[in-house]
């Protein structure tokens, strides 16, 4: 009898654990559903539809038949999409940006190696080197936007003060608006770059290196040979990340080069689809169906990096 009671008392006092658990993870459960598999589900149907603003959503089961035929459109917004000559050049321009992600890690890979070392002033420049990762990009936005502006932008002003150059217009030529804009974005994500690799260089083994040294390795030697292989995980996820967040860029082209900039030379994907969805064109479904696209090729190009990462034993041959 006492087993009995005692089996009783854990079961109740399981199952009251269990009910408290269950209600502290109710919410973001609940969260989630509503406002990340729910809308994710969603959107793949949209993408087969002409849905609008003017589509009301709460009676699709009520439409007639006349109505249905001209909801549900098939792949047409995908043919559409792929017929679309600025979605074509808002595609090149996104993966154009992505030049920067190398610019940043060899930027951001050599201010690691001065912060590594132990000299006066090096936590204060890592402090100003992060700061523009914290600051809001909408600010930083504007004050680059007014940085290159071609009748007072300091940028200009320097040119013409110091080497009698007229610079352009940077934001409103089309040939000159990427680069721009690449080079703010490298500018704002180098310092959280650089702490990244820091952390990954006060981790390293010390009996690597002194084992180099004592078998006579130089200098740049044990840096090609252990350093920057090393480094191989960091850098690894910081093409991901980098990646992943340069095809969903957005803010930065819509402050700085507003419209697409000249001949949609500064669009990018995101953009473009936020143009459809909330723009003149008033076509979310088409919009779905460019979101989906965007969110396979991210896909395809992640796992084309994983295949091809290097296993964490080779990281040293």
């Amino acid at each position: 009898m006492e087993k009995d009671a005692v089996v009783l008392n854990k079961k109740k006092k399981w199952n009251e654990e269990a009910i408290a658990g269950l209600i502290f993870v109710l919410p973001p459960v609940i969260g989630f559903f509503l406002f990340t598999a729910g809308p994710f589900l969603f959107s793949i149907f949209a993408s087969f539809t002409s849905w609008d603003s003017m589509v009301d959503l709460t009676g699709l089961f009520k439409m007639d038949e006349i109505d249905r035929e001209y909801f549900y459109i098939g792949f047409e917004n995908y043919i559409e999409l792929f017929q679309d000559g600025d979605f074509w050049r808002a595609l090149f321009n996104t993966f154009w940006y992505m030049i920067g992600i190398p610019i940043g890690i060899i930027w951001a890979f050599g201010l690691a190696m001065a912060y590594n070392k132990d000299l006066p002033g090096t936590k204060v420049f890592r402090v100003i080197y992060y700061i523009p990762v914290v600051s809001s990009i909408v600010a930083v936005s504007l004050l680059w936007r007014w940085l290159y502006n071609g009748d007072y932008g300091l940028l200009n002003q320097f040119l013409r003060s110091c080497f009698g150059i007229k610079g352009p217009n940077w934001l409103e030529n089309a040939h000159t608006v990427k680069p721009a804009i690449m080079l703010m974005c490298v500018w704002r994500g180098v310092g959280g770059t650089a702490l990244l690799y820091l952390g990954g260089l006060q981790n390293l083994p010390k009996s690597v290196y002194e084992a180099a040294l004592i078998d006579g390795a130089k200098p740049f030697t044990i840096f090609r040979k252990i350093t920057w292989p090393l480094m191989k995980p960091i850098t690894f996820y910081i093409i991901i990340t980098g990646i992943i967040g340069g095809a969903q860029m957005f803010v930065e082209p819509q402050i700085m080069a507003p419209n697409g900039g000249p001949d949609y030379s500064a669009a990018t994907i995101v953009f473009y689809i936020w143009q459809k969805a909330f723009g003149s064109a008033d076509a979310k479904g088409f919009a779905c169906a460019a979101a989906w696209v965007l969110a396979v090729i991210i896909f395809v190009v992640t796992a084309i990096q994983f295949k091809l990462s290097p296993s964490s034993e080779n990281y040293l041959e």
